[in-house]
């Protein structure tokens, strides 16, 4: 298992948190010096917060436990392409690099739809890396929106 895997998998435990409480199973992890400093999951629902992305949750935690707003040394680990509020927020921490499982191509923000990570006219840029355990990240998401549309089915019948 290669490092970006290892990382990966955490953010994939992040990701099941949120999956068993019926929210969107997204999941991040911020690594520095080789070592997790912050996890996230998707809690939208839950928290009735539209900024309760598991990016910026991540990027909350590891804020606190560097002690600053600067997360230059740092690479986020995410299960889902981020979307255009938690790339911003990713830009404007100095985050280092962002490993993505799987794009989004509704809504993503790191390449897909944009890539406000990596602007020219911005004063940071971030480094982007894609496909780490990809099909596991979608299969998780797919199966999420599968099981949605069959509960809608049921109630409405």
């Amino acid at each position: 298992m290669t490092r970006e895997e290892k990382y990966m998998k955490a953010a994939i435990r992040q990701a099941k948190k949120a999956y068993t409480l019926e929210e969107v199973p997204i999941g991040c992890v911020i690594v520095r010096n080789d070592k997790i400093i912050a996890r996230g999951y998707n809690r939208r629902n839950t928290e009735g917060n539209t900024l309760a992305h598991a990016e910026l949750t991540a990027i909350r935690k590891a804020s606190k436990k560097a002690g600053d707003w600067r997360l230059e040394d740092c690479t986020m680990y995410v299960t889902l392409e981020p979307c255009q509020m938690c790339a911003g927020a990713i830009v404007q921490s100095r985050m280092k690099k962002v490993v993505i499982g799987s794009m989004n191509p509704k809504a993503g923000c790191a390449g897909s739809v944009l890539n406000l990570l990596q602007m020219a006219e911005f004063n940071h840029q971030v480094e982007i890396e894609t496909g780490v355990l990809g099909e596991e990240c979608s299969e998780m998401l797919s199966s999420f929106f599968r099981e949605l549309r069959e509960k809608k089915k049921v109630n409405k019948a």
